[in-house]
């Protein structure tokens, strides 16, 4: 396995701190013949999108896109399930030919008679980009028939990467504004929208109640347990803060110039970030009072963790860690929390990274990781063999590169159910990662065995 190896147009793509000196290469197209990890554009927009609610997910393509990005994000919802169901115009040979116009007017004027949704979104997908299906027009005619927003999501997969179906979620969030004007005397003292939340596993909502004992009101969550009117209501906020930078910074950015709402962003995982993040809010507003809540809140939250993370940070000193997400941003938390629970990271890389996360990585990196933009499965194997990795954190396409290694694996990404934001996020975090470090699961692992003979060189 680490026999293998890297493609001549990849290798600035792929950095080792302390033996390396160039500038990344990173926002790209994954290179032909590398099988990517990173999803494609319809999944970006739909991973954004998907935990809104009350809203009418329609996705026009074959139905293999549909069951592809079915409750991807296991977004929770304090109300409305309607997020929760996968519909498709399940576009066939024959709508290829003739075109799936009909089929989509159709499933659009149905399903919303029969669910009575807030707003709709319609996602295009690769093959309705290429029989060129007029879904714009089609969502007008709806909207107009309905009275409901009905909004195109021009996501077809081919056309660019992850990132750039990001870019078309907020472009459809931000249509939602069009021809809806809240009350702007009735702006909310203190408040807050918060983007690049989404609920998994409720963190939401442990992120609510901090803010609620801080005493600082949320106008909306983009797109956590989202709510249209909610997300209409966005620009009574003072504030947009911004948690997934890869996915929302372009809707921040576009509420800035229109509505004049400033943004900074943020992270809720680990306890440092946490605490910065809720500290960066309330000196936003400079409110004394403010102040003196969320400094005690803080105080109260890690005295309360802080006893059972350092007996785990025992349990777990000088054990390693490899970690592959889909933004940068997560991965200076998850390198931070790591160090905190006393584990070193020894290969960190992100599908969706800019030139100035990677930069930041470098600095905050210790000597010898690797670093790595948009990599894929065998590449990923192969460093986490020489770097002698104990567990992976990633999403669902990292899990069985781990298993099949026999090493432990952490989801941070989209399946898991428990909630690892905010301080009680932390410990849940370290609770997992020590489990599934010491699990001696492993030793019984003949997969395991055989990456330790290659890795150190020896005979069977």
């Amino acid at each position: 396995m680490t026999d293998i190896s890297i493609l001549d147009e990849r290798k600035k793509q792929i950095f080792t701190k302390g033996n390396d000196d160039f500038e990344m290469k990173c926002e790209s197209q994954s290179v032909s013949g590398s099988v990517s990890q990173r999803a494609c554009v319809f999944c970006g927009s739909r991973v954004v999108l998907y935990p809104i609610a009350d809203a009418l997910h329609l996705v026009h393509g074959p139905i293999g896109c549909a069951a592809y990005t079915w409750d991807i994000r296991g977004a929770l919802s304090s109300g409305p399930q309607l997020h929760r169901l996968s519909f498709s115009t399940d576009l066939r040979e024959t709508n290829v030919i003739f075109g799936g116009e009909k089929k989509l007017y159709a499933a659009l004027t149905q399903l919303i008679e029969m669910y009575k949704p807030k707003a709709a979104f319609v996602y295009a997908t690769c093959i309705v980009g290429v029989i060129g299906d007029d879904v714009d027009s089609i969502c007008r005619k709806v909207t107009e028939e309905t009275g409901i927003p009905v909004i195109p999501v021009h996501s077809e997969g081919f056309k660019g990467t992850k990132k750039d179906g990001y870019a078309a979620a907020c472009q459809a969030l931000f249509t939602l504004f069009d021809n809806f004007s809240p009350n702007m005397d009735e702006k909310p003292k203190f408040a807050i929208n918060i983007l690049g939340e989404f609920n998994i596993g409720g963190e939401a909502w442990i992120i609510k109640e901090y803010y609620r004992r801080m005493g600082v009101n949320i106008i909306s969550v983009m797109t956590g347990d989202g709510r249209v009117d909610d997300i209409r209501n966005a620009p009574l906020a003072s504030l947009n803060v911004v948690q997934c930078s890869g996915s929302m910074t372009g809707l921040a950015k576009m509420m800035k110039e229109k509505f004049g709402i400033p943004y900074i962003q943020v992270s809720y995982f680990g306890v440092e970030d946490t605490a910065k993040a809720l500290y960066d809010v309330a000196e936003f507003f400079g409110d004394a009072e403010l102040l003196k809540n969320t400094s005690e809140m803080i105080k109260a939250e890690i005295a309360e963790i802080h006893p059972e993370v350092l007996s785990i940070r025992r349990q777990l000193e000088g054990r390693k860690a490899a970690v592959y997400v889909g933004g940068a941003f997560k991965a200076f938390s998850l390198l931070k929390a790591l160090k905190n629970i006393g584990m070193d990271v020894v290969v960190i890389g992100s599908q969706t990274g800019a030139k100035e996360d990677y930069k930041t990585l470098k600095e905050i990196c210790d000597p010898g990781t690797i670093i790595v933009d948009d990599a894929s499965s065998l590449e990923l194997a192969k460093f986490i063999i020489e770097k002698k990795a104990d567990l992976v954190i990633g999403g669902v396409k990292e899990r069985p590169i781990a298993y099949k290694m026999g090493i432990g694996f952490c989801d941070h990404n989209h399946e898991r159910k428990i909630p690892l934001a905010g301080f009680e996020g932390m410990l849940h975090f370290a609770r997992e990662v020590r489990n599934t470090v010491l699990s001696p699961v492993w030793k019984l692992f003949p997969a395991r065995n055989e990456v330790k003979k290659e890795s150190s060189g020896k005979a069977a």
